[in-house]
């Protein structure tokens, strides 16, 4: 055996080989207990991030490929650790995030606030990135229906911009479908402060309770890296990425 240019003697070397031995049994032991912790981590996280079912620059150039990665990658995962953080050995860990925050009077004082936010964060973002694709239509029975409750589409997106525009500060802009104790459901703008979000029910959100099926983020960090601080341009830019599929498929739920 050789260690350079120093030969070490024959008598020693049996020294050295089982000194090698050891560092590759230690070095075994620590990849097997690191691999076991982040798998136990990954299972100890009752909330996921979920994957986006597009790659981050297919919304170009309506929205950028940056703000995209960093606003799921980074804002998105924020909240869903945050939120296994608050819920940390609590059976309310099992629900469903949506189901999670219709019963925010089930979570213990001290951890309401946290619950609220970073639980609506995961809900709103969640929703968002399904919300979003290029190239799809209305359906029908959708256009229908806001003609009906909005006068024309061009009327719908009018308000909707305009209610979007004058969140103060973060928050997000809504349709959701309202289902009145008399009469059938109806379509309502709404808008939410910070990450709560319709499901929430009145006893939150008040007036903005209802089903969502179309939102937008309008916190800065959801546009300023393209748009600055022209949020009505990020609005309108909106528009050209909506998935008009998916807000169908959610009003069939409920109409």
């Amino acid at each position: 055996m050789q260690l350079a240019n120093f030969t070490i003697p024959l008598g020693l070397s049996w020294m050295f080989s089982s000194a090698q031995t050891r560092l590759e049994s230690i070095q075994e032991t620590f990849l097997t207990s690191n691999n076991a912790t982040t798998a136990s981590s990954a299972e100890n996280m009752a909330y996921q991030l979920p994957s986006l079912p597009y790659s981050y620059d297919a919304l170009e150039p309506h929205f950028d490929a940056e703000t995209m990665e960093i606003h799921h990658s980074r804002h998105h995962q924020t909240y869903v650790n945050s939120l296994n953080a608050a819920l940390e050995g609590n059976e309310l860990r099992t629900l469903a995030v949506d189901e999670l925050i219709t019963k925010l009077d089930q979570v213990a004082p001290d951890k309401q606030t946290a619950v609220r936010n970073h639980g609506g964060g995961h809900s709103n973002h969640s929703f968002f990135w399904r919300n979003l694709k290029v190239g799809t239509t209305i359906p029908a029975e959708l256009k229908a229906a806001i003609e009906r409750d909005f006068g024309s589409l061009e009327a719908f997106r009018g308000e909707f911009e305009r209610r979007a525009t004058t969140v103060f500060g973060s928050g997000w802009a809504w349709l959701v479908v309202k289902k009145p104790t008399n009469g059938g459901p109806s379509l309502k703008i709404v808008t939410t402060k910070d990450q709560d979000s319709p499901l929430m029910g009145e006893a939150v959100v008040g007036a903005a309770s209802g089903f969502p099926i179309l939102g937008l983020d309008v916190w800065e960090h959801a546009y300023y890296l393209k748009y600055r601080n022209k949020r009505p341009d990020y609005i309108k830019a909106f528009w050209e990425v909506v998935n008009w599929e998916e807000a169908g498929r959610r009003f069939g739920q409920v109409s």
